[in-house]
């Protein structure tokens, strides 16, 4: 059995998303899954943990 470990709630994430670099439409290269690098950050802020200790998920 999977656990949601996300932070945000599709809510969140549908009011923060058109403020979010990297969108389909915008210019240049998107970095990939604007979710979940905003959900790797808030959980390094949250935790206070190293960069390398941030969970593959």
């Amino acid at each position: 059995m999977a656990l949601n470990r996300k932070i945000l709630s599709d809510e969140q994430w549908k009011a923060i998303e058109p403020y979010c670099l990297g969108k389909i439409g915008d210019p240049g290269q998107s970095g990939g899954d604007g979710r979940l690098f905003l959900e790797g950050v808030l959980w390094i802020a949250r935790t206070g943990a190293p960069w390398r200790d941030l969970p593959a998920e």
